[in-house]
């Protein structure tokens, strides 16, 4: 690590995430671990972490990123959630990976190609989403009597995604009912996992009970989805309006909080490079953005927007003390900082002082949106106990 900036990964956080998920919610038999985009940018790594809390299956979005994941963890099933191209499919075979098949297209093809291993399969419905699935019944229930008829076609699972949170609104529910419309000449007791739902489906509605498996995303990386209660008038009469309209639309129960007791795992840091006075009236930062109003010190940092910081971000800590982005460029930002600070004092961005839930209201994105902004350009320092370990991308 040469630039002296990093992103610190913490898996014994992630261990103890999954831990309290599932004591909380210990009705399903199959938690996928939702490790896609590098584990959202966490870095795939972190798997050994998900699974010692008890993450039995990984969910990844493409063969790429499920031979990646092979390479930290042999034996944890790992299922790919888009489809992908017939003349990879031995090597998911050879590597105990699960494909989607979302259209009896892609059902009849691999009967032709009549491989000789078993070759595991969960079958994708759109329910609503419009981007994947089978929407048709009887092509649906044609290409279940085709994979049972096939010796190494093996159908494992039989999944949808949900297009909206279901909070408030009725076509959560429409989904669930377009499910069961799809499925109804449908033994699901037959097809061992049944996974419907994602991170919201998991803390804001109770079980769906022909579900036996819950997929896992942000939830596992420290976010709990607390939707948080609006006391104010407006708030009131918003609430008001809202039960109205669940009851016109017969909308199901909805939970917006839980006690899970949740950490983020991920914090971003890195080291002050340089300090110099200025005067009153100085310029700092490209088009001359910051005039100094007295005499103080500007610190530089190696860490820019190429890296996903910029000004918006509005504030570092050093030593527990919050210090203002006053300048940034590409590879660097620049602080104002006072006489207490040193060339190679250490910065956090975000973190244990500056938490993400700040840090994202501060930029206007969510959590997602954030982790995507810290390009792979910064190291990730993967810390297990007490040992490290760096991984460059």
């Amino acid at each position: 690590m040469y630039r002296k900036t990093y992103a610190r990964i913490n898996h014994n956080i992630l261990t103890d995430n999954i831990k309290e998920i599932k004591k909380k919610y210990p009705e399903y038999d199959y938690y996928f671990g939702v490790v896609k985009n590098n584990a959202y940018h966490h870095g795939i790594k972190v798997v050994n972490a998900l699974k010692a809390g008890g993450i039995n299956y990984f969910a990844v979005s493409s063969l790429e990123e499920a031979l990646e994941l092979r390479k930290y963890e042999l034996n944890t099933p790992v299922l790919i959630l888009e489809p992908i191209e017939i003349d990879y499919i031995y090597d998911c075979i050879n590597n105990n990976i699960t494909i989607t098949i979302e259209n009896l297209k892609d059902i009849q093809n691999l009967l032709s190609l009549k491989v000789s291993y078993q070759l595991k399969i969960h079958l994708k419905l759109d329910t609503g989403m419009n981007r994947l699935g089978f929407k048709d019944k009887k092509e649906l229930e044609q290409a279940i009597q085709l994979l049972k008829n096939s010796e190494n076609l093996y159908l494992e699972g039989i999944y949808t995604h949900f297009a909206t949170s279901g909070i408030n609104d009725y076509y959560w529910d429409e989904q669930i009912k377009r499910f069961k419309d799809l499925t109804e000449n449908i033994d699901l007791e037959q097809i061992p996992i049944i996974h419907l739902g994602r991170s919201q489906t998991l803390v804001n509605h109770p079980k769906i009970d022909m579900c036996n498996g819950i997929r896992l995303g942000i939830v596992m990386y420290g976010f709990p989805q607390n939707i948080k209660k609006d006391n104010t008038l407006k708030g009131k009469i918003r609430e008001l309006k809202n039960n109205i309209f669940r009851k016109k639309h017969h909308i199901s129960k909805t939970i917006l909080s839980n006690d899970l007791k949740l950490k983020t795992a991920f914090s971003l840091h890195s080291k002050i490079i340089s300090i110099r006075p200025i005067t009153k009236d100085e310029f700092v930062g490209y088009n001359a953005s910051f005039i100094s109003k007295e005499k103080a010190c500007v610190a530089t940092v190696p860490i820019g927007y190429a890296d996903g910081i910029d000004k918006k971000f509005k504030y570092v800590s050093i030593n527990q003390q919050r210090y203002p982005i006053i300048a940034d460029t590409m590879d660097m930002i620049m602080i104002l900082v006072d006489n207490n600070i040193r060339v190679g004092m250490e910065v956090e961005i975000f973190g244990s002082d500056i938490t993400i839930p700040e840090v994202t209201k501060n930029i206007g994105v969510n959590a997602y949106h954030l982790f995507n902004l810290i390009q792979n350009r910064v190291p990730r320092i993967h810390q297990v106990n007490d040992e490290e370990e760096e991984i460059k991308y």
